[in-house]
């Protein structure tokens, strides 16, 4: 009964420490309890239970120690490549969009009847947003491949058309220091209004990202901090794997659990060797 309920903890013994743990550390005490009060019936020896207890205790705790060492390494990975990338392409996009808001800002005429800036378009200007809708339809009409392509400009931004081939949909990249998408309708003034909106919201957009970097420094500055907090739970592992290998040489289970084996082999060689033999008997008579 002891060497069965063995086997079998040291085949789930072997799913815990797998590299890939899919186990929670509290499943682990339920399981090895469970086994511990049936082998310490087994074997007559109130150590047996004790060291059971031992077992799933250093294991849990390993499981977490683990955990705390993969959480260590991702901090360190996001200390050294993440947060220096990502607050460097946040620094570049906020002097972007600070650059963008000024270049619009130069470059937007509205003193005339309909409050709308000149757009150039193939090389002509449209001073009407009818005029300047209407051609952009007509391009989109005429467009066939997917790539961007360079139409005209807007405010003090290069315009690219394009077609969205994920939602089959047109749409116009506005360009100056950094890229902004706006997505195109079948409406003449409406396609004007949502070029405009996109350009409006440009301050929001140096907001968000004024916002973002602040946080991801914050997030770098408590990563550092964290990488160096030692496992809470190191001095506890010790004392109990050293009680355990304490237990262990005591009640020299590594010695025990290998005459155990080493006779079940030796059985299994024995019936082996005796199947081989019936066989070459049985081909001497045939």
């Amino acid at each position: 009964m002891y060497q069965m309920l063995q086997r079998k903890q040291e085949f789930i013994s072997q799913i815990m420490t797998s590299k890939a743990i899919a186990r929670s550390a509290d499943d682990i005490d339920e399981k090895a309890l469970s086994y511990a009060e049936i082998k310490a019936l087994a074997a007559g020896n109130p150590l047996i239970i004790k060291k059971t207890e031992l077992d799933a205790q250093v294991a849990k705790l390993k499981l977490l120690k683990q955990s705390y060492l993969n959480q260590k390494y991702n901090l360190e990975d996001m200390i050294v490549k993440h947060y220096p990338i990502e607050i460097k392409r946040l620094e570049d996009k906020l002097s972007y969009v600070q650059e963008d808001i000024k270049n619009v800002q130069e470059n937007t005429n509205i003193e005339n009847e309909e409050k709308f800036s000149p757009m150039i378009l193939n090389g002509k200007q449209y001073s009407t947003k009818e005029s300047a809708g209407k051609q952009i339809l007509e391009m989109c009409s005429a467009k066939q491949e997917t790539e961007l392509e360079e139409i005209g400009e807007y405010r003090g931004l290069k315009m690219f058309l394009g077609i969205d081939s994920f939602d089959k949909k047109f749409v116009i990249n506005l360009q100056g220091k950094y890229s902004y998408k706006v997505d195109l309708g079948n409406d003449i003034n409406g396609n004007i209004t949502r070029i405009d909106n996109v350009i409006a919201g440009f301050n929001k957009e140096l907001e968000m990202t004024k916002a973002k970097l602040e946080e991801t420094k914050i997030q770098f500055e408590n990563a550092k901090e964290a990488v160096e907090i030692p496992f809470d739970k190191e001095d506890e592992l010790k004392q109990k794997s050293q009680e355990l290998d304490e237990i262990n040489i005591e009640l020299n289970l590594d010695k025990k659990d290998n005459e155990m084996l080493d006779d079940e082999e030796q059985e299994e060689q024995e019936e082996k060797t005796e199947e081989q033999e019936r066989e070459s008997q049985d081909y001497e008579r045939e």
